[in-house]
């Protein structure tokens, strides 16, 4: 198409010129024309002078308004027609349009509309007179059909056509559309985003361990102190239970039945626990209607005397929904309990430890509510009554600020004790222990490892450990499956957990044992001569510090170390490694006897999983049969183009048996780590530095085998092992 290139200036200053000044122009455009610069004009174009022409004229002569309106109106009509006929044989119709603008010359391409004999308007350099004289023209058309103002590069507005969607595909070409455009956009901020979030990580991460206080490089205080200033605010309480609404009733022998608010608050407790298996545990039934029946009036104990005929499904669907509202909030209340929880953990979360600014770990009481314990316990369904004021020991500095307690209330008692490690203590009422607030996991007063904890006293469950085993907890074996002096154990342990092993001992020890069972009944000590106090006592004195607990310690480090070494492949893959140390770990449970319940969507997970792992080997294999095409299509035809497709095409399926490889690792470890607690002996019993160790040597990231929780109570391990660390 050919196309007329006027200024943008020119355009503009003829637009502007008042209607005389435009008809001063117009009659340059009537003189004759220098010799080879005439131009011949289109028919279309002609008409359009006619009706410019005539609609001078009608001004001149003072036409009415009506009949002026009544030519426009004509002119309208027999365009139309025009138009209509062109659409029909061209099946497209052109007008005048200001498509682009020249950076270079200021100017403004025009497309010209073809005549009806199919020519069109010479597009040769012109003068500036003849331009404005096109653009005056243009500028009167504008009056007549829809015209959108542009600003050109000095912001004065010019009148462009606005351009078919046709138009735009056929002349643009390869030119991305707008929605494109804003997603390639989006993309490219989002993009922008997450590595400005990235740096803000980094940034903060820098600044938190620029501000971690690094104890474990600076001198020891005397034996048995622990700080020399501590103040904090004390911990926070349960809040108020919050009576249940007047439409949500408990029902007793099918009738609706009022309860008093200390009972109806116990009575929510088990309300809530409807649908776990505990409440159908004989057990947990007897000892939680007990001691409810505690919490209730008189006049409620005369009532109630049969659980079985208690209706809580009201409050149960009361307290679901609950759960429902607050799974289902906006992001508007999410983000102001947030900030509510945010502003709590500033206040009640930190310390000041001989100056430094220390998290506190739980600093929250925990709320009333039914013990439950682990496996068979004997007190599982038993209330956990409401902790106040008065049952909680405070310990501070005696130069610190002492935590007030809340309106009305006063504490248990104060203490300024700087040998202990705690900042305030209460005793729970279900088995008589006592329970602590302590500082975070990464802090100064955190023991690097646990040593692990005796039978509390006041628990009534038949666990045993090794100087309380009975004569009903071991058989002895002369011989047993090729081995000799067997030894096979069966008791409950920690948490009333059985272990249950055989293992073959020396002849000495097999020999001791039959002597220590001999005139004994079921129910006596094996060791009855043998106490924890006797046994850490001779310990100590083969090696200051040595106690049984060190023991247990030693030997799940031990273990670790030597697994490690065994399992790891230099050559293996990164998650093979990772699968490798979780292999390391289990062996370390199995040896402390860490069980656990296999979780109740396991079956389902690992359903999922399977799946997941079939579609990845049927991808793999419709990859494999495109690979062989592709390379029998770059043989054939030596394409360089088609050489990249395979490449490419390789590629692809390396991914896909990577990601194959990693699903099947984690199979594997799902199944063989479905009733073992890896993390119990990798938090408490196993030395960190083995593992970090471990990560060092071989690139494994840290993230990998501890969490951000245990990276962080491990710094000092972090901080000061290298790859050559031996245990």
């Amino acid at each position: 198409m050919t196309q007329l290139s006027l200024p943008v200036e020119d355009l503009v200053s003829f637009h502007n010129l008042p209607e005389k000044a435009r008809d001063k122009k117009k009659k340059l455009k009537s003189e004759p024309k220098p010799e080879g610069k005439a131009k011949k004009k289109d028919k279309g174009k002609a008409a359009v002078q006619d009706g410019e022409t005539q609609r001078q004229r009608g001004k001149e002569n003072n036409m009415p308004v009506a009949e002026e309106r009544e030519i426009k109106s004509d002119k309208r009509k027999e365009k139309k027609k025009k138009d209509s006929k062109k659409k029909k044989e061209k099946n497209s119709s052109e007008h005048y349009e200001i498509q682009q603008q020249d950076p270079q010359t200021s100017s403004v391409i025009v497309k010209l509309e073809p005549d009806e004999d199919g020519d069109f308007a010479p597009a040769k350099k012109q003068s500036k007179g003849k331009k404005r004289a096109r653009q005056g023209e243009a500028g009167e058309l504008s009056k007549s059909k829809k015209v959108k103002l542009e600003e050109d590069a000095d912001g004065v507005e010019t009148e462009t056509k606005p351009q078919k969607k046709k138009k735009i595909k056929k002349e643009e070409g390869n030119k991305k559309p707008k929605k494109e455009e804003g997603a390639i956009k989006a993309k490219k901020k989002t993009q922008e985003e997450k590595e400005a979030a990235a740096a803000l990580k980094l940034k903060k991460k820098e600044e938190e361990e620029q501000m971690r206080w690094r104890w474990w490089e600076e001198e020891k205080y005397e034996d048995g102190i622990k700080w020399k200033f501590l103040e904090h605010e004390g911990p926070v309480f349960a809040p108020p239970y919050e009576p249940l609404p007047d439409s949500v009733k408990f029902y007793y022998d099918g009738k609706p039945l009022p309860l008093s608010l200390q009972a109806e608050e116990v009575a929510s407790f088990f309300a809530k626990m409807l649908d776990h298996e505990y409440t159908t545990k004989e057990i947990f039934r007897n000892n939680y209607f007990m001691d409810w029946r505690k919490e209730m009036t008189l006049e409620e104990r005369m009532v109630i005397t049969d659980l079985a005929k208690c209706d809580f499904t009201e409050m149960f669907t009361y307290y679901k929904g609950k759960m429902e509202e607050k799974k289902n909030k906006s992001k508007e209340d999410k983000l102001k309990i947030k900030e509510e929880n945010e502003k709590l953990l500033q206040e009640y979360g930190y310390c000041s430890m001989d100056h430094h600014r220390e998290r506190i770990g739980n600093f929250k009481i925990e709320p009333p509510a039914l013990f439950r314990g682990r496996g068979d316990h004997p007190k599982q369904g038993m209330l956990k009554k409401r902790i106040l004021p008065e049952d909680i020991i405070i310990n501070c500095s005696k130069d610190s600020k002492i935590p007030e307690p809340p309106p009305g209330h006063k504490w248990k008692e104060v203490r300024h004790d700087n040998t202990v490690t705690w900042l305030a203590s209460w005793t729970e009422n279900v088995q008589g222990s006592v329970k602590y607030i302590m500082l975070n996991a990464n802090s100064k007063l955190k023991l690097a490892l646990r040593a692990g904890n005796e039978k509390e006293e006041g628990e009534t469950a038949d666990t045993v450990g090794c100087c309380s085993l009975r004569v009903e907890h071991i058989k002895l074996y002369p011989e047993l499956d090729g081995d000799k002096y067997v030894v096979e154990f069966d008791f409950l342990g920690k948490d009333s957990i059985r272990y249950y092993n055989k293992v073959p001992v020396e002849k000495q020890v097999f020999k001791n044992l039959q002597l220590f069972m001999e005139n004994k009944q079921e129910g006596d000590d094996l060791f009855d001569r043998l106490s924890t106090p006797l046994l850490n006592k001779h310990l100590q004195s083969l090696m200051e510090g040595l106690t049984a607990k060190v023991f247990r310690t030693y030997n799940a480090s031990i273990t670790l170390q030597q697994q490690l070494q065994e399992l790891t492949d230099p050559e293996e893959s990164m998650p093979s490694k990772i699968l490798s140390y979780n292999r390391a770990n289990r062996a370390v449970a199995i040896l402390c006897n860490h069980q656990r319940a296999p979780p109740k969507t396991f079956d389902q997970s690992m359903a999922n999983l399977k799946s997941k792992i079939d579609a990845k080997k049927e991808q793999i294999l419709l990859a494999k049969k495109e690979l062989k095409e592709a390379k029998k299509e770059a043989k054939e035809k030596e394409s360089e183009k088609l050489n990249k497709v395979v490449e490419s095409k390789k590629r692809g399926v390396q991914r896909a048996e990577e990601q194959l490889m990693r699903m099947e690792v984690q199979a594997t470890d799902r199944e063989e780590n479905k009733q073992i607690a890896l993390s119990t002996s990798k938090l408490n019993y196993l030395d960190p530095r083995i593992s970090v160790a471990w990560c060092k040597k071989w690139t494994v990231g840290l993230e990998k085998i501890y969490n951000k929780t245990y990276r962080d109570k491990f710094a000092w391990a972090v901080d000061m092992t290298e790859t050559d660390f031996i245990f």
